[in-house]
């Protein structure tokens, strides 16, 4: 599985992002889907996933009722449309992908894409 992810920029904070991660190769409606952010000097950490149906979905506490993750097989795409951004969320933001099992676990997923910047100003 190939994937890019695009939708990055800068934001107000207060302001909304939707980041895209387009997905090729394989089967996508088998994968699940993450999406993970890394900030300057920090590990990367798990902020939202969805089955390869979009029947589940997982967030981490700290994005949990500002962020929604969802995704198109019929585009191949996975989204993840941020709200009420606050300048902690800057970050290089990265999809992944993994076979069939939900997981936050970053070691768990098996493909990457190159990662998008958000920047959210003060």
């Amino acid at each position: 599985v190939q994937l890019q992810a695009s939708g990055g920029g800068l934001v107000q904070a207060g302001g909304s992002l939707r980041l895209s991660c387009a997905a090729s190769g394989r089967t996508f409606s088998e994968y699940v889907a993450g999406w993970f952010r890394q900030a300057p000097g920090k590990e990367r950490e798990f902020v939202a996933a969805i089955s390869g149906r979009g029947g589940t979905t997982t967030y981490s506490d700290s994005v949990k009722g500002r962020v929604t993750i969802s995704r198109d097989n019929a585009k191949n795409t996975v989204y993840l449309q941020m709200n009420s951004l606050k300048p902690e969320d800057t970050a290089v933001y990265y999809c992944a992908a993994r076979f069939r099992s939900m997981t936050t676990a970053r070691s768990d997923y098996d493909y990457w894409g190159q990662g998008t910047l958000v920047t959210v100003s003060s």
